[in-house]
């Protein structure tokens, strides 16, 4: 896996073009279906990341809900429909969540959201007492640079933060992709499955996405917009880590009924 070059989609990754192989024991709807969770992560790491034009247009046409119908599971799209929503006004509320700290800000980050400290972390952060949880650049951010290694992966989206939720996303679009273009060329097995590991490693990393989704939800309560997006988020990578496993998806760290 090369690393990036550009800002573009489809970033350092390309995708070769996919084939009907019929010797191929992979069938067109493993590739269609990589391709359809690349897409979805990509959307979601351009909404993260604070790409407003992006996110209006997506709900005018109705992309996120579209893309979400394509996963055999029940997401409630309506909230993810409309034209009611322009580029300069989605700005003030992501800035307000996720970028300017305030009441309703919303660090969009793991390690702002890490149950246990580093252990020799240190910081003046408002968001960490040393020996506490909450930290900027914690372990979580240092393990995802690890495996952004690992792939020579190097993000453009997250503002240099390793563990910024725009960057996973990021991450896992591009392995995707890299899953796509390995099932359309009919790779080796060993090498679909060394990305198919980088994407379950990452997803391991997301247990911190359902106190991330509460606390979107619980300061999102205007217009709701970034609270959709985010739930949307956690259903789909909740799913999204039991396909790739092939196993019952772990408890999160927060139990929902």
């Amino acid at each position: 896996m090369s690393e990036n070059t550009d800002t573009s989609p489809s970033d350092s990754i390309s995708v070769s073009p996919l084939t009907d192989d019929p010797e191929s024991s992979d069938s067109p709807d493993e590739v269609a279906m990589a391709t359809a969770r690349a897409r979805l992560y990509g959307l979601l790491a351009a909404a993260f990341d604070g790409e407003t034009e992006t996110i209006a247009t997506a709900f005018e046409r109705g992309t996120f809900a579209a893309v979400a119908d394509l996963f055999p599971i029940a997401i409630e799209t309506t909230a993810l429909r409309g034209d009611d929503y322009d580029a300069d006004s989605l700005a003030i509320g992501y800035d307000n969540l996720f970028v300017v700290p305030g009441s309703h800000y919303v660090p969009p980050f793991a390690s702002a959201h890490a149950t246990d400290p580093g252990e020799e972390f240190e910081s003046d952060s408002r968001y960490h007492t040393a020996g506490e949880a909450g930290e900027l650049l914690g372990d979580p951010a240092a393990d995802m640079a690890q495996l952004y290694d690992v792939a020579a992966f190097s993000p453009e989206r997250g503002d240099d933060i390793p563990d910024h939720i725009a960057a996973y996303f990021e991450f896992m679009r591009a392995l995707c992709e890299r899953e796509a273009a390995l099932l359309g060329d009919g790779e080796s097995k060993e090498t679909l499955d060394a990305v198919r590991e980088l994407q379950s490693l990452t997803l391991s990393q997301l247990g911190w996405i359902d106190r991330f989704e509460e606390a979107v939800a619980s300061h999102d309560t205007v217009e709701g917009v970034f609270a959709a997006i985010t739930r949307l988020a956690r259903t789909f990578t909740a799913w999204d880590t039991e396909i790739v496993t092939q196993t019952d998806p772990q408890p999160s760290e927060t139990t929902h009924s």
